[in-house]
């Protein structure tokens, strides 16, 4: 894995890790004749999680770590010849199995939006089938999680966000995976040491109430606290009365053991009880004793509503530790993300393919395609995305007309443009051509495009409706489909 700071010796190999059903298809592909059909498959979502404006990509880097590792054992073909279901020949294909498809996807980082892909696989039918599972686990989740992080850093406005969620989190490979995408949705560091030494994530913390409670006294275990580490002191004063006991000796321990180390605190954190008016008594002892610069502290159970009121009763707070509603998203746990099937090439020819439902929000909209993001020139931000067919080129233009694909009367001309496609070559024909960055340099573009987007995008409630449309071409290519029932006119 390339942003291990460490060597991570053999990386999982995560090739069974698929429904059960895409097994009995590929093999009835295999048996079928059409193997080496060509299936382009696309990657996307229908809703923004919490009812958000935009959601933000994360989990390429496991995606590509996983196809590129893709490979049966012979434990996996025992396993399978078991279950009686299986032709040999069709088991000694997957004993052989060679990855040989086309990947496109949108960068780690890029605010993404419904309906359009932010992935797509093209290859042997049989192949691009058997991935969904494992692609739709390794992008889900990290999506959203990264997501819900940057709505919890948008609410705190500048105040730094701590990543506390490692154990409320619903397994240890979403511990993990959680604190990557939450640094990547901008928080600033995580209490996973994993993911520090793994990954460079800063990794943050002070104590727990236990280590208060091991003493025979407060003010001892403070005591021994700052002499211990006399360059990072936090002190959690919570453990039994934040104003009468907690902040007056953490004061008392700043005093007899800092002061004359010549070290000044870093902070107090309050974990429990009205932080809103905890913190405004605390910052006020603080300060009258001489430490305005010592830092306050929160956390307990918080999540971008809590903040934003704590911000909004103007709490004293200087950064938030956020756990639980962070690494499991918890008013919101599932991204919805969905693999579908939009094409088939044959004789070198796309041949568009639809799922048609009652609910628009349900019919997929066909063929291989590109995403483009439109920008102003003169602002920088971003004013719509536009779908076309993968051979649509509108980058030199210069102005374009989009249109509501549900109502295509309704239609606005933007000019004064600039154009650029979103969905990256990964893999070409099993080859992967794509290097991932740092999750540093991941980190900095989520906020360079998040920077690109306007305010009213960001407002946590009733954010306003990013456009995202389609070319005329693949909109009637969509009409066509629809109106014959799914089948292509030839």
């Amino acid at each position: 894995m390339k942003n291990s700071k460490f060597e991570i010796k053999d990386p999982r190999n995560l090739t069974m890790l698929t429904d059960f059903y895409e097994l009995t298809m590929a093999n009835g592909f295999f048996e079928c004749g059409k193997k080496d059909v060509v299936g382009v498959f696309d990657i996307f979502f229908r809703k923004v999680p919490d009812n958000g404006g935009f959601a933000i990509s994360a989990g390429l880097e496991q995606a590509i770590d996983y196809l590129a590792n893709l490979n049966f054992s012979e434990n996996d073909i025992e396993y399978l010849k078991s279950k009686n279901m299986f032709s040999e020949e069709f088991l000694d294909y997957l004993r052989n199995f060679k990855f040989e498809c086309s990947v496109w996807a949108i960068p780690e980082g890029t605010p993404i939006f419904p309906k359009e892909p932010y992935m797509t696989v093209e290859g042997p039918i049989l192949q691009a089938q058997l991935l969904e599972t494992a692609l739709l686990v390794l992008l889900n989740h990290p999506t959203l999680i990264a997501t819900k992080a940057n709505r919890i850093v948008r609410s705190a406005h500048g105040r730094p966000v701590q990543e506390f969620g490692a154990r409320r989190a619903q397994g240890i490979d979403a511990a993990n995976i959680g604190s990557r995408a939450a640094y990547i949705g901008g928080c600033v560091s995580t209490s996973n040491t994993m993911m520090d030494r793994d990954m460079g994530i800063p990794a943050s913390g002070t104590m727990a109430h236990s280590w208060v409670q091991t003493f025979d006294s407060e003010y001892e275990a403070f005591k021994k606290y700052a002499e211990t580490y006399p360059d990072g002191t936090v002190l959690l004063v919570d453990t039994y009365n934040v104003l009468k006991s907690g902040v007056p000796n953490a004061i008392k321990v700043f005093e007899e053991v800092l002061k004359p180390m010549g070290k000044r605190p870093i902070g107090v954190r309050i974990d429990s009880g009205d932080i809103a008016y905890l913190s405004k008594k605390a910052r006020k002892m603080l300060d009258e004793a001489g430490y305005p610069d010592c830092k306050i502290v929160a956390s307990n159970a918080l999540d971008e509503y809590i903040v934003q009121d704590l911000i909004i009763n103007e709490a004293k707070i200087d950064s938030f530790g956020i756990g639980e509603k962070l690494i499991s998203s918890r008013t919101n746990p599932v991204l919805g993300g969905v693999y579908k099937l939009v094409a088939i090439k044959k004789d070198g020819e796309y041949i568009p393919k639809i799922k048609i439902s009652e609910s628009f929000e349900k019919i997929t909209i066909p063929y291989r395609k590109q995403v483009w993001r439109i920008y102003s020139k003169e602002t920088g931000k971003a004013l719509a995305d536009y779908l076309t067919i993968y051979d649509e080129d509108p980058s030199k233009l210069d102005e374009i007309t989009i249109f509501n694909p549900l109502e295509p009367w309704k239609k606005q001309l933007l000019t004064d443009i600039v154009i650029k496609p979103l969905l990256e070559p990964i893999f070409v024909d099993g080859k992967q051509v794509y290097e991932s960055p740092s999750l540093r340099e991941i980190r900095d573009f989520a906020q360079s495009q998040l920077d690109t987007l306007w305010d009213e995008l960001k407002r946590l409630e009733y954010p306003h409706q990013y456009y995202v449309d389609y070319s005329e071409k693949l909109w009637k290519v969509q009409r066509e489909l629809l109106e014959n029932n799914g089948e292509t006119v030839r």
